[in-house]
């Protein structure tokens, strides 16, 4: 029976860590997976305005099959960067891919839009570099969550949006599964006013508030229907809905090939779907990347990998609501635990 893993973190996975750096007084930062060995990859665009590196790389068609690390981190484009600090490290390290006696690291990215949460933002030379490099060497089994390197200074909606990861194992058979996100949403990820998540459903334990159903059942009153997106310029938190983007890792121990990890990158969609209303609109550049590091055996069952994508699915939208839920109040970004007194 799959159940949270021990972590219940992405680092459920063998074969990954994840490294967090992030500045207070700049109100971002930058999150890494570091893959310990090469692994497969793959990546599912579904937001109108997103920001990345290296993704076309990632198409099964094309001919580099293993990544090194992969790269989150917010503001904006200037955030691209970070990936050249992951790339020195690894460098440093001799890890890569070898042509002649070059070695060049693979580290995709993709960035979320936190430039208005009130933070410093006057510097000469984006700091992302510095932040990814040292975010690399911080990666380790164990991390926080919330307030945490990519979600340091994230939204989701009218909530304090955050660093978010899952995960579900299955003892028996040896199969792990999990999820890294930064939520940084225009859609909601509780349902209106109400603390319950749209996750509720999904969630393992109390590890978002174990509140559990919402009080009226699936069927919500009128009230609560819809989540409210006006667009009001003197709500700070929302004063403009081009500043959005949630992104996300996830990945499993299994040995699958590059065609199959972009169908689990494809399939864990969903899980952005379950957790936040609305998602992938033209505003957000929703992207979730997928990795399979190759340890664990399916055999020749072919609903094996349908079923890892459904479980990847599941992982990140709990992830999404651990992501909110574990935030803390930032500027005039509220947190759920202040607004819903938990």
């Amino acid at each position: 029976m799959l159940k949270a893993g021990p972590r219940n973190l992405i680092t459920d996975v063998e074969g990954l860590l994840v490294g967090n750096a992030e500045d207070e007084t700049l109100r971002s930062g930058v999150s890494v997976v570091l893959c310990e060995a090469p692994s497969v990859a793959s990546v599912d665009v579904r937001g109108g305005a997103p920001g990345t590196r290296e993704t076309d790389l990632l198409d099964p068609s094309c001919r580099v099959d293993r990544i090194d690390a992969i790269c989150l981190s917010g503001g904006s484009a200037f955030g691209l960067s970070a990936a050249d600090g992951v790339m020195r490290w690894l460098r440093e390290r001799g890890r890569g891919v070898a042509i002649g006696d070059i070695v060049v690291p693979i580290v995709p990215a993709a960035i979320l839009f936190d430039l208005l949460n009130g933070g410093d933002k006057t510097w000469d030379w984006p700091p992302y570099r510095e932040l990814g490099y040292q975010a690399t060497g911080l990666a380790a089994r164990d991390f926080v969550l919330g307030n945490a390197g990519a979600g340091m200074g994230a939204k989701a909606g009218n909530l304090k949006g955050g660093l978010g990861s899952a995960s579900a194992v299955d003892p028996q058979s040896g199969l792990q599964v999990g999820a890294l996100v930064a939520v940084n949403a225009r859609g909601y990820t509780t349902l209106g006013d109400m603390p319950h998540f749209w996750a509720w459903a999904l969630e393992q334990g109390d590890e978002f508030g174990g509140l559990g159903p919402p009080p009226h059942g699936i069927g919500l009153p009128v009230s609560h229907a819809r989540a409210d997106l006006t667009h009001d310029p003197a709500d700070a938190v929302r004063h403009d809905p081009r500043a959005n983007t949630t992104i996300a890792v996830v990945a499993t121990n299994a040995r699958l090939d590059k065609a199959a990890v972009q169908r689990l990158a494809v399939m864990a969609q969903d899980g952005l779907a379950r957790a936040i209303r609305p998602v992938h609109t033209p505003q957000d550049g929703d992207t979730v990347f997928a990795i399979a590091t190759g340890r664990h055996d399916l055999g020749v069952d072919p609903l094996a990998p349908g079923e890892i994508g459904t479980l990847a699915a599941d992982c990140l939208a709990r992830a999404v609501a651990r992501g909110v839920y574990h935030a803390r109040t930032l500027g005039v970004a509220r947190s759920w635990k202040e607004v819903f007194g938990r």
